[in-house]
């Protein structure tokens, strides 16, 4: 039996024909996928010369039918199946749009597209998703820049040989409603047309008003669909709009913590200074409900050529332009006078920003196998040119003199009678979204004003561009040894110009740097029986300055003013590996066990003096152990456990002065764990079929706590620096279960239920270092008729 709510029709998550999946004994071989499996056996790039299990790399994928038992319909969602990932909190740049953290690694600049780079800010959908690949430990190699603690490379729906129609209609708790359909046809043995889309509006269990809207349309055509030569167009569209949530304020800041308390988690039970007792309510939400929003519009286009020569060989060309807008203002829970902890009163802090992301890539990969003597290769060799800008802007009160939007920013202190009374600052025990604020032209005047975009001088620029080389190859020695090796040569050119003053007269200055980048992964593979393989591996990463082209959060900006651009380096980070892999029970379930290492070194700090250093190390080890497909015909299973103490080795030196003197000392981060770095981790989701037309399931997260960052006070005793308080951020570790259920009324007619977070646990999945932690949904019962032809 297949774990699936429709009967076991073919759809494709890889668009090569050489690709198979096994499922319940049978290899699926056609272009296609079966639905219903929750194991794959390849990747479904080029540049991945070897099946999984002798890639000697960690390696998760999470295949369509994973994404519909959980009812994952976001990006966000998805890797929340998988351990050793933490979603990032932030504060400007993409502060609510994707933002991975694998391993301990900002992995925002390391998100992929079929292949193709895609860190435009946004909130990724999985309506066009055929599957999701994450590949663990630096990996720069495959496709660029980025990519410290790994990459996520999402691959879309393409055409396929088979015809079918398929919609599904869910509605659930909170006004959850969504629609999807995928029609896909093959007008004849040549031409096949493929087309996905959605309609999703839902509010957010426990979360008062915040809602989230959005809609896609993804078409695609391919020619050739049955022949060594095809051509795929595809077109994607995602629309989305949403009342953002800034979460829950911390507690304490280092000024007022009481004595020996030395980690603040978000405010929900505590006593302020001055006496009070707080409770913090499931459902405070701290933001403006007429001011708040966020939009953001995505649009891609795609052509994809490929041909398959008669001598094995299949060369294949990808160039894609894409779009990325982003517009957002939105309340953060600001702790930062300590007025939370001091009074129970919370600053409503305003985060804004507009912007675009615009990128052009061409790529074209060549790939094969041969025999040198008694040694085969499965090699690709690949040529890619990348270009990409972006700008970003403030919202502000009057454009000609670039005066920010008024919010009690200039009052000392932030929460009084008078900010109270103008909305700038409200109860954290009890806030009211929809108090009546008004926009005024400063924070002490009586005259409304709108809110409008800043000047473009007053936008921030940035300019990349990059040719790179690629080859790698898989040589197999014997049948029981091979070697994984592979390089890469990036010439990255980066420009940045920051923002002028609304008022200024001056020219832009921009700041330009070139970067000659080296990467590569190299691996032995021992294959003690045909299922199985023990390898070690080590890889580079490098992350040059400016790469990120201010899509996020950045600690190597080329936007940093009066800074000799020569001074800037690359960060690079090496990543070993040694493990072990095993297709079990006919090679249907696949188990990797793997002890890993990830280093940073040249991370940047900033000078007492203002100048730069290169010094940081960071480092993260652990073991993970992951498991994949079917124990039995009837039985799917997908997930993980994590362990990864990590440590920040060197932060660099802080300067503390007293009294006219100055000293250094190494800064608080230094000696502690990774922001977004859980010690321990777990994640097991599991599905069987009862009968033919019935399958039960569930899930089980457990995520270890989370610091957001570190922060002390320091004093000069005797002529050396001494911390006299400490003070670290942090989300409390949690379990969450999930459930679901489907049964097939008949072969085209299906129902599903989901129950997420079914126990309604109250729990933190975002930690931002100051000011405030993202509350998750809570149970969230979502019905769902599928229909399919």
């Amino acid at each position: 039996m297949i774990s699936s709510a429709f009967p076991a029709h073919a759809q494709s998550a890889q668009a090569d024909g050489d690709k198979s999946t096994n499922l319940g004994g049978v290899t699926v071989t056609d272009t296609a996928i079966n639905e219903g499996s929750y194991k794959t056996d390849r990747l479904d790039s080029l540049k991945a010369t070897a099946p999984l299990v002798d890639t000697p790399r960690s390696i998760t994928v999470i295949p369509a039918q994973v994404l519909k038992d959980t009812a994952s319909t976001t990006l966000t969602e998805a890797l929340r199946t998988i351990p050793g990932i933490t979603m990032g909190a932030g504060e400007g740049g993409n502060p609510l749009g994707d933002r991975p953290f694998i391993r301990g690694f900002d992995s925002q600049n390391s998100l992929y597209l079929d292949g193709v780079r895609d860190i435009g800010a946004s909130t990724r959908e999985t309506f066009d998703v055929a599957s999701i690949e994450v590949v663990k430990g630096s990996d720069g190699v495959t496709n660029g820049s980025g990519n410290a603690g790994g990459s996520i490379n999402i691959i879309s729906k393409r055409p396929t040989t088979e015809r079918f129609i398929q919609a599904e209609g869910s509605y659930g708790s909170d006004d959850y409603k969504r629609a999807t359909v995928d029609i896909n046809q093959p007008l004849n043995d040549f031409i096949g047309v493929r087309l996905n889309a959605m309609y999703h509006d839902q509010g957010v269990a426990g979360r008062g008003p915040v809602y989230q809207k959005r809609w896609g349309v993804a078409p695609s055509i391919t020619f050739g669909l049955n022949g060594p030569t095809s051509l795929t167009f595809d077109y994607y569209h995602l629309h989305t709009t949403e009342l953002p949530d800034g979460g829950i304020p911390y507690t304490y800041t280092i000024g007022n913590e009481p004595a020996g308390v030395t980690q603040v988690g978000p405010a929900r039970h505590f006593t302020t200074v001055d006496g009070q007792t707080i409770d913090v309510p499931r459902n405070a939400f701290y933001g403006l409900v007429d001011r708040d929003f966020r939009k953001t519009n995505v649009n891609e286009a795609t052509i994809r050529f490929q041909h398959e020569f008669d001598n094995g060989f299949t060369i294949r060309n990808v160039s894609r332009y894409s779009r990325t807008y982003q517009a957002y203002l939105w309340t953060m829970p600001d702790d930062s006078q300590g007025n939370v902890g001091n009074t129970g009163q919370v600053w409503r802090r305003v985060n804004q920003r507009y912007g675009y992301y615009e990128g052009l890539t061409n790529q074209t990969e060549l790939s094969g196998k041969f025999k040198t003597g008694g040694l085969k290769h499965s090699i690709t060799g690949s040529l890619e040119y990348n270009w990409q800008q972006s700008a970003y802007g403030s919202f502000v009160s009057n454009a000609a003199t670039g005066t920010a939007i008024a919010t009690g920013s200039t009052i000392n202190p932030r929460c009084n009678a008078d900010t109270v009374a103008r909305y700038y600052c409200t109860s954290v025990a009890n806030p009211n979204p929809y108090d009546p604020w008004v926009s005024y032209t400063s924070d002490t005047s009586t005259i409304p004003t709108p809110i409008v975009k800043s000047l473009p001088k007053t936008q921030t620029l940035s300019h990349a561009g990059n040719y790179s080389a690629s080859l790698f190859d898989t040589v197999t020695v014997t049948d029981w040894l091979l070697f994984n090796l592979g390089g890469r040569y990036d010439r990255f050119s980066t420009s940045a110009s920051p923002a002028l003053a609304a008022t200024a007269t001056t020219s832009r200055n921009w700041i330009n740097k070139k970067n000659n980048l080296w990467t590569y992964q190299a691996g032995v593979v021992v294959k003690p029986m045909a299922n199985g393989s023990i390898y070690f591996s080590t890889s580079r990463s490098a992350i040059p300055p400016g790469s990120f082209l201010s899509q996020g959060s950045e600690d190597n900006t080329l936007t940093t003013a009066n800074i000799d651009p020569n001074t800037f380096k690359v960060q690079k980070t090496t990543s070993y590996e040694v493990g072990t892999k095993w297709d079990l029970f006919d090679n249907n379930l696949a188990l990797t066990l793997d002890l890993f290492q990830t280093r940073t070194a040249n991370a940047r700090t900033t000078n007492p003096d203002g100048t730069l250093s290169y010094l940081g190390t960071k480092r993260v080890r652990g073991v993970e152990l992951s498991y994949n497909g079917n124990i039995t015909p009837e039985w799917n299973v997908f997930g993980g456990y994590v362990y990864m103490p990590s440590k920040v080795l060197d932060a660099g030196l802080t300067a503390t002065t007293v009294n006219g003197v100055t000293l250094t000392a190494p800064a608080a981060a230094t000696g502690h764990p990774f922001p977004n770095t859980p010690k321990y981790s777990f994640t097991t989701f599991t599905n069987y079929n009862v009968t033919h037309k019935l399958t039960v399931g569930g899930g089980v997260i457990y995520m270890g706590k989370v610091y957001g960052g570190f922060s002390d006070q320091r004093t000069i005793q005797n002529g050396a620096v001494v911390v006299t308080k400490t003070r670290a951020t942090y989300v409390p570790d949690y379990w969450r279960f999930d459930a679901n259920a489907s049964y097939q009324l008949t072969d085209q007619i299906g129902l599903r239920l989901n129950a997420l977070n079914l126990t309604n646990k109250r729990y933190f999945d975002q930690a931002y270092p100051t000011h405030y932690a993202h509350q998750a949904a809570g149970r969230t019962v979502i019905g769902t008729l599928s229909v399919r032809y």
